[in-house]
């Protein structure tokens, strides 16, 4: 069995979650940055500002798609292996 494992492999989602992650990273820095004028009693930030705090879901979405990427392809090589 341990000639089958690849050690420090990256899998074929691998990019998109690592991808997904630092774009949820930016939209929750930005989620904080937007919020803070609300505790802090200055004047709020102008939109686009909350539409870079979008990005949090953007993120989310790409790293949902990475691992079900991944799951598609290990799906593949299991039936593959089988038949």
């Amino acid at each position: 069995m341990r000639d089958k494992t690849q050690a420090n492999s990256a899998g074929p989602g691998d990019g998109l979650v690592r991808t997904g992650a630092v774009i949820f990273f930016v939209g929750a820095v930005a989620t904080l940055v937007t919020v803070a004028p609300l505790f802090l009693g200055t004047d709020p930030f102008p939109s686009i500002a909350y539409a870079v705090c979008m990005l949090m879901g953007v993120g989310f979405l790409v790293a949902v798609a990475g691992v079900l990427r991944g799951i598609a392809v290990q799906r593949r090589q299991a039936r593959s292996a089988t038949t």
